[in-house]
């Protein structure tokens, strides 16, 4: 059976420590002077921080004190040229001048001044008789009633208008007629091109009993020049 030695006993410990050392001076000789590591001047040491003068601390001058005597990387050879960026095009605004512009004509999301939301530009573009709800004037301008009948005032007198009104109501009440188109034209063949029966015949039909209310029709139906009147039921 093999037996330990006591690696505590002090003149076995020492040498231990003698035959490592010779090992060691032993393989030193055997390795070539080139491939030994070289000594480094000691000059060529950069100081420790403590050895920067304070006022060059996080200085450029105190970093190039403390890393030594080094030489900086050269710049890459990196091309300078830039790619001519391409003209703007305002792609997002075309589209929504085009979005307002379908909107409009389909009558989505109106304007506060547009056809159909019922704010009068000018006075007597609209009328709806008092104790009535507002409601029905929007259904009017929606077209929620078939235009049944229609009577064109263009070339007549004030006079003669006013007879052609009056009979062409009475005989729409006969009719059973609920909605009707009155048109009166805007004036612009008249003196001043100033619209003379279109003031008239908006006056004349609030006065009758059988009015519920008129408003202007889309532009492509008469605009300005003609109004759409509901009638009262027989």
């Amino acid at each position: 059976m093999a037996r330990f030695k006591d690696l505590s006993d002090p003149a076995l410990a020492a040498e231990l420590r003698r035959l490592a050392r010779a090992a060691a001076e032993a393989a030193s000789a055997t390795v070539p002077p080139s491939a030994r590591s070289p000594v480094r001047d000691p000059a060529a040491v950069p100081p420790p921080i403590h050895q920067v003068p304070p006022a060059e601390r996080g200085s450029p001058a105190g970093f190039a004190t403390l890393i030594g005597d080094v030489s900086p990387l050269g710049a890459p050879a990196r091309s300078r040229s830039r790619p001519t960026p391409p003209a703007p095009h305002p792609r997002q605004r075309q589209a929504d001048d085009q979005r307002a512009l379908r909107d409009s004509r389909d009558a989505i999301n109106p304007s506060p001044m547009a056809w159909d939301v019922g704010i009068d530009i000018e006075g007597a573009q609209s009328f709806v008789r008092a104790g009535l709800n507002p409601e029905l004037l929007r259904k009017l301008r929606r077209g929620d009633w078939v235009v049944q009948g229609s009577l064109d005032l263009h070339r007549h007198t004030q006079e003669e208008a006013r007879v052609a009104l009056v009979d062409f109501l009475s005989a729409a009440r006969r009719q059973g007629w609920r909605c009707v188109r009155i048109i009166h034209g805007k004036g612009l063949s008249s003196p001043n091109r100033e619209p003379v029966l279109k003031a008239k015949v908006r006056k004349w039909l609030q006065q009758r009993d059988e009015v519920l209310a008129y408003c202007e029709p889309r532009p492509h139906a008469g605009g300005g020049g003609a109004v759409v009147v509901l009638l009262s039921g027989v």
